[in-house]
């Protein structure tokens, strides 16, 4: 039996909730709390497993209250590997160990040749979907930064080049993922919070090519990362003020990405550098994904009343800091109806 809820719309709901991105998977499905676990099943069944998970992700979401829903990323592995397995040009036998996010290593696949799109990644998915939910959907794809920096590129020898391709390759998959419903997409850029100068030269400029001729919604979200060790190690060395958005957030106002999603709750982001992005609609991480704490209700609204001075209500849109696939799925869905709870409080407070 199908779970749907009648749509509400991104633009006629104050404060509509959504998640970042990833949400765990049942441990039938991968092992529970790890990023790229390995499927449990095969074939067929794998298929299936993909689907039903997808299911269970969407009720989770809707009996928590969460106005955009999306696929809980239930059919891929990881945000990024998994959309670059299905192109060609990239030889995931052939691998290296690169520096990510210049601040751990992993062993990545080599881009052998040029790349190129043979069929769609997720449209079929995206459809699944959509035949399951008449609420507004957000579908999340890895940005062309992230991506060529979760690679070792043998054959372009050049970031930039590399980037361009990508950002067509996402832009022929964003068309499609419109066409099959969806409301947002949005392209997860934390690449964004290391590499300043490329930013500024070339990686928004990929970014709006990796849009170009979409009528839907779109977002680029920029977080601090997962809640994994060598993240957090990482931001302990970032100081008393994470001050990284500064250097994106001008040209990003400028540009045509409708939404910027970031990470607020329990970070030393200033919230004043959202003044950089007025105008702009904005999803605010009220949620952290980097401890197994949930967050009462209040302590999110307190976030959203900070976010509230440089944001217009219209346009503000509260949001997890990041995805949440290496939590216990208790701790995931508890997180979910604090932040549902935490924007009912600042809904009721500003129809005083």
């Amino acid at each position: 039996m199908k779970t749907v809820i009648e749509k509400t719309g991104t633009n006629n709901t104050l404060l509509p909730t959504s998640t970042a991105g990833s949400l765990p998977k049942p441990t039938w499905l991968a092992e529970p709390e790890t990023l790229w676990s390995p499927w449990k099943l095969q074939g067929d069944e794998l298929v299936d497993g993909k689907q039903d998970a997808l299911r269970i992700s969407l009720q989770e979401q809707q009996q928590a209250g969460i106005d955009i829903v999306s696929d809980g990323e239930q059919t891929r592995q990881h945000f990024v590997t998994t959309f670059i397995e299905h192109l060609s040009g990239v030889d995931f036998d052939n691998r290296q160990t690169v520096r990510i996010r210049d601040r751990y290593d992993a062993s990545v696949p080599t881009v052998v040749g040029p790349v190129s799109r043979i069929k769609p990644v997720f449209v079929e998915d995206a459809k699944f979907l959509r035949q399951q939910t008449k609420q507004p959907i957000k579908w999340a794809l890895p940005g062309p930064m992230t991506m060529i920096d979760t690679l070792y590129d043998d054959h372009y020898k050049s970031r930039e080049k590399l980037a361009w391709e990508f950002a067509k390759i996402l832009n022929q998959e964003a068309k499609e993922l419109e066409a099959a419903g969806v409301d947002i997409i949005q392209f997860d850029e934390p690449a964004f919070n290391v590499f300043f100068d490329e930013v500024n030269e070339w990686g928004i400029a990929c970014l709006e090519r990796a849009i170009e001729g979409l009528k839907c919604e779109t977002a680029v979200h920029i977080c601090y990362g997962y809640g994994i060790k060598a993240n957090t190690d990482w931001k302990k060395t970032l100081g008393s003020e994470w001050r990284q958005y500064e250097e994106a957030f001008p040209k990003l106002q400028k540009s045509n990405i409708d939404i910027i999603s970031l990470e607020c709750h329990n970070s030393h982001v200033p919230m004043e550098l959202l003044e950089l992005i007025r105008g702009k609609k904005v999803m605010v991480g009220a949620i952290d994904v980097a401890n197994h704490a949930i967050e009462t209700p209040e302590e999110v609204a307190n976030t959203l009343r900070k976010a509230l001075q440089f944001v217009d209500a219209d346009k503000l849109y509260p949001c997890t800091n990041c995805g949440m696939a290496p939590l216990p799925r208790a701790v995931a869905r508890g997180k979910l109806h604090a932040l549902t709870a935490g924007a009912e409080i600042i809904r009721k407070e500003l129809s005083l």
